[in-house]
């Protein structure tokens, strides 16, 4: 069986947000195997998200991306249940994301359109990872893309 190490705990916190010492469990368990030990913990991370989803969402923001060319613009809402977590770095990552994807995919079905930066993962998962990283639910409000001309 392997040792595990520290940086493979801390890889693995940083990635799925699991507390440490599950995170070094689940690694001792599968004998390091940190691809495996990432799976599970974003299944676990997945099924806590499911529970918070009936948690309501009060605080947020509201974030805009515009393309380097001026011509399209997205505009939308992400809601938390805190404004601690609305303000986390996480938090304003995922709304970048998403007020890009808007920008170049469209609105249509954005939660399960395929994200532009990493086609393995739709928009409800990167929503979900952030969920299963705060602790919080997190849901996306109105969204609204503008082409000029259109």
């Amino acid at each position: 069986m392997a040792k595990v190490t520290a940086d493979q705990i801390r890889k693995l916190r940083d990635s799925t947000g699991a507390p440490v010492m599950r995170v070094k469990k689940v690694l001792d368990e599968l004998g390091g195997d940190e691809k495996a030990a990432e799976k599970i913990l974003r299944e676990e991370g997945f099924e806590k998200a499911k529970k918070r989803a009936e948690r309501e969402t009060k605080a947020g923001i509201i974030k805009t991306y515009t393309h380097h060319s001026n011509r399209v613009a997205s505009v939308i809402e992400l809601f938390a249940e805190t404004d601690f977590v609305a303000r986390n770095d996480l938090f304003i990552d995922l709304a970048h994301n998403i007020s890009l994807q808007v920008a170049s995919m469209g609105v249509e079905n954005i939660e399960e359109q395929d994200f532009i930066r990493d086609p393995s993962k739709k928009i409800k998962d990167l929503i979900k990872e952030v969920i299963a990283k705060t602790g919080e639910n997190i849901r996306l409000g109105r969204v609204q893309r503008y082409e000029l001309g259109e």
